[in-house]
């Protein structure tokens, strides 16, 4: 499978290190990095990451190109997607945070590219697909959206729920780590006026995207399903805290919480009393605690933790795979 990354930045670095460090990514072969940045800080910030540590290989830039591992990837600073010239490429891993549209997404089919797949909400992708919850509505799609990493990690167990027990209402908060999007400084940013706030100072109550990307991911669940996100001051891993009224409740939730995580691929399980770091690198889109677990009559309340860069990252390489298969 032959994959180009256009944007190195939190998701391309991290598929990139995944690629590199997972002995069953063996069947990937990154054909092209580009970015804007000058290669060295590419490879300097390859080498050196605040949140996953040192890279466990060395990686050069010299050439035109990445030195890693034994790989020579070349690497380009084209800041216009239409004029990347992709050549002998399966799929190219969108990851520059820019795509929006599919206008936007077409530029990179112009490239040469055969599909695209996109690592943020995409407004008129062919699909939006989440593993675990609407992958089986791919099809023959070029341009895909991987959705968000909340989505990934709600949407597989809003999927498990309703199949197993019916939901009749929910509410979801994201318990989310700050991001590139929020300055660390007072400054104006975004769309509401919070997010203009420090990220790394306070808890800063707004929207996620992920209830919109819900509706298109599950349209059965459209309409009975809200959410909301408080972003607090923690560099990576984040939760979902969901509470949920469900048709036929379970006897014993907690344990249908570990029946649901042993039966599917993208649903995880911690036992243990963990905090937030402890999740660090965890490949699941959600990893379930079901001792966290609170029940009354319908009502269930549900926590699990999530990596949002790791985990996303790990289910855009399991996307392309399935898009080139």
């Amino acid at each position: 499978m032959r994959i180009a990354i256009n944007g190195f930045g939190r998701i391309g670095r991290t598929i990139l290190r995944q690629v590199l460090t997972d002995p069953h990514a063996d069947d990937i072969t990154i054909t092209r990095i580009n970015d804007i940045a000058p290669p060295e800080t590419c490879a300097y910030l390859l080498n050196y990451d605040s949140v996953y540590g040192p890279l466990p290989q060395r990686a050069e830039a010299r050439d035109g190109a990445l030195h890693v591992s034994g790989r020579v990837i070349p690497l380009t600073q084209i800041a216009d997607p239409g004029a990347l010239n992709l050549g002998a490429t399966d799929l190219l891993m969108e990851c520059t945070g820019k795509v929006k549209t599919r206008d936007d997404a077409l530029r990179t089919l112009d490239a040469g590219a055969t599909r695209v797949l996109v690592s943020r909400p995409c407004e008129g992708a062919d699909v939006t697909c989440v593993m675990g919850a609407n992958e089986d509505q791919m099809g023959a799609a070029r341009i895909v959206s991987n959705a968000s990493c909340t989505t990934n990690a709600l949407a597989p167990l809003l999927r498990e729920l309703e199949s197993r027990f019916g939901i009749l209402t929910g509410h979801m908060t994201t318990i989310h780590c700050y991001t590139g999007s929020q300055p660390m400084v007072d400054a104006p940013r975004g769309d509401t006026l919070v997010r203009s706030r420090a990220g790394a100072v306070s808890m800063v109550p707004t929207t996620t995207s992920a209830m919109k990307l819900i509706d298109r991911v599950l349209p059965d669940l459209a309409g009975r399903v809200t959410g909301a996100a408080v972003r607090v001051p923690t560099i990576s891993v984040s939760a979902v805290d969901l509470t949920v009224r469900l048709k036929a409740p379970p006897a014993d939730m907690a344990q249908a919480l570990r029946e649901m995580a042993n039966d599917s691929a993208v649903i995880g399980l911690t036992e243990d009393p963990t905090v937030s770091t402890d999740l660090r690198g965890r490949p699941e889109s959600l990893v379930l605690a079901p001792h966290e677990t609170r029940v009354t009559g319908d009502q269930a309340r549900i926590f699990g933790w999530y990596d949002n860069e790791w985990g996303f990252s790990a289910r855009m390489r399991d996307m392309a795979r399935r898009m080139t298969s």
